[in-house]
């Protein structure tokens, strides 16, 4: 079994080295091996990337040696960020961003192997005389302290 998963993930970098806007989310390989690929891409995932990780994947292994599943998906668009990659794919897009203690939209502005750049527009009470002001937010936040981020999809 933990050949069956090694030579998976084997076959699975080697099928991915031949598209190098790709880039793996997760595998997941269940006791009854059914293998569960999530793919994203810095220009997105279409049909035919799939199709190819599935062949480099399917094809080198032999149904009569061990029986398998083989599901090869890219992360919805609903999908929690995992990766650093997958952050800096999203500069300019909308995150909701959960934290510990807190949760908000903002713009991705940018980020570094640490951190996240985010800003946003807060009505806050203007500082002389009554009502509410718009004002500019920014954030740099750890990537260690995002709890979840997902891009919000505006049509």
């Amino acid at each position: 079994m933990v050949d069956f998963k090694k030579k998976v993930h084997e076959l699975l970098e080697a099928g991915l080295l031949d598209k190098p806007s790709l880039f793996l989310v997760d595998c997941q390989i269940s006791n009854s091996n059914k293998i569960l690929i999530t793919l994203d891409g810095d220009a997105g995932v279409n049909l035919q990337d799939c199709i190819d990780i599935s062949r480099a994947v399917e094809h080198n292994l032999d149904r009569e040696e061990i029986d398998f599943e083989l599901e090869v998906a890219s992360a919805g668009a609903s999908s929690p960020l995992k990766l650093k990659r997958q952050y800096t794919k999203n500069i300019g897009r909308s995150l909701l961003v959960k934290t510990h203690d807190k949760e908000f939209e903002a713009l991705l502005e940018s980020t570094d192997d640490e951190t996240i750049s985010l800003a946003w527009t807060e009505r806050l009470p203007k500082k002389i005389g009554k009502g509410k002001e718009n004002v500019s937010m920014s954030l740099k936040l750890k990537y260690e302290d995002i709890k979840e981020a997902t891009v919000i999809i505006t049509f």
